[in-house]
């Protein structure tokens, strides 16, 4: 009984191991796009370090 057993609960814990669409932590292609966006909007809101002035008003 046992040794018929025995593929399947092999092929179950193959199954368990497969790889799945993304790694752990991974944004989701939604979130990916929402990151972009959000680099595109930082981007064109950020100011040139070399073109700020300093006033000194002493």
């Amino acid at each position: 009984m046992i040794l018929r057993l025995l593929p399947c609960a092999a092929l179950l814990m193959l199954a368990a191991c497969g790889s799945g669409s993304s790694a752990p932590g991974a944004a989701t292609p939604g979130e990916a796009q929402a990151l972009n966006d959000a680099a595109v909007m930082l981007d064109a809101n950020s100011v040139d370090a070399n073109a700020a002035t300093f006033v000194n008003e002493d």
